[in-house]
């Protein structure tokens, strides 16, 4: 897609966040925005969001009414989740919280990768979903069949980061790094104050 203010020949995308980085450095894009976008020599990235897991199920599920959720309860439940190759280190995360609590958690892939289509199944069927809390309360919100609880023991937590390339960074991408780093300041969307990976000094990959 293009961000509106970026000239002609300035590109920026939401793509599958595996993909991200290799598209960054290959100059297909000039900003992207990923889940735990693994290390890339050639690219440089920075948090932009981080935020915990939401159970998210049909009104009428046995979990609708807890709040919050023990991950530990999710044992005999069927978590749809989309596959691990979207976003492997978001997948990882849930898997892990998972392990921690006991269990080896009941995955359901669901290969189609519009999140609607994905809530939409969770009303009709006995599956639950782990979305970012503010796309779950969201959901609930506006459809009184939905609920959505916290997740907790241990909490989920998830993080975007907004990448560019190492080699060149035009004026455009610079202007729209920086709105990005005054918007999850003030929308408080870290856990702490962005620190100096948003500036050229620095890459998401060690130097060899």
């Amino acid at each position: 897609m293009r961000l509106q203010g970026l000239p002609v020949g300035h590109r920026a995308a939401a793509d599958r966040s595996s993909e991200i980085p290799g598209r960054v450095l290959a100059g297909d894009l000039d900003v992207g925005i990923a889940l735990f976008p693994e290390p890339m020599k050639g690219v440089r990235s920075a948090v932009v969001r981080s935020e915990p897991l939401a159970l998210l199920c049909g009104k009428d599920h046995r979990l609708a009414g807890t709040d919050p959720v023990p991950v530990a309860d999710l044992e005999n439940e069927s978590v749809l989740l989309f596959p691990r190759e979207l976003a492997p280190g978001s997948y990882d995360r849930v898997v892990a919280a998972c392990e921690q609590s006991g269990f080896q958690p009941r995955i359901q892939i669901f290969a189609d990768p519009p999140p609607q289509a994905m809530v939409a199944r969770l009303r009709a069927n006995r599956e639950i979903g782990l979305p970012p809390a503010s796309f779950a309360y969201h959901t609930a919100a506006a459809d009184r069949g939905y609920a959505a609880c916290r997740l907790v023991r241990p909490e989920i937590r998830v993080e975007w980061s907004i990448l560019w390339s190492a080699r060149t960074r035009p004026a455009a991408v610079t202007r729209l790094l920086g709105s990005a780093r005054r918007c999850a300041e003030e929308q408080g969307w870290l856990l702490s104050t962005p620190d100096d990976t948003w500036d050229d000094s620095r890459t998401s990959s060690p130097s060899p």
